[in-house]
């Protein structure tokens, strides 16, 4: 089934809101410093935010072709909440950054799955 507008719009509003989440969740990491500052973790992160980025912006633009970059995005964000729950199921930012990765990611597999 075709997205409406508005599907496309809410999709975008949480791309947008996990790429700010997961750039606080950089500063927050650092400023832990140790395993949460490791290179593997900001990559992810950093990923994370830049094809949050990439996504919101095509959503926006309401291109054809967004179910692609979704379909990357989904895969991008389940892999860091997962790192994000690994490393710190016990650290408020670190559980707020994986709930809002993954809220990302099933509204980005939606988008890719039905399509324009």
């Amino acid at each position: 089934m075709p997205h409406t507008q508005a599907h496309l719009e809410a999709c975008a509003h949480l791309c947008h809101e996990c790429q700010d989440m997961c750039l606080k969740t950089i500063v927050h990491c650092l400023e832990l410093g140790g395993k949460y500052a490791s290179r593997q973790h900001q990559t992810f992160l950093a990923d994370c935010a830049a094809m949050c980025g990439l996504s919101h912006d095509v959503l926006q633009r309401g291109s054809a072709l967004h179910m692609h970059t979704c379909r990357a995005c989904a895969e991008i964000c389940r892999a860091c909440a997962d790192d994000c729950e690994r490393l710190g199921a016990d650290d408020t930012q670190m559980h707020r950054c994986a709930e809002t990765c993954r809220r990302c990611a099933d509204s980005c597999e939606r988008m890719a799955a039905a399509g324009v």
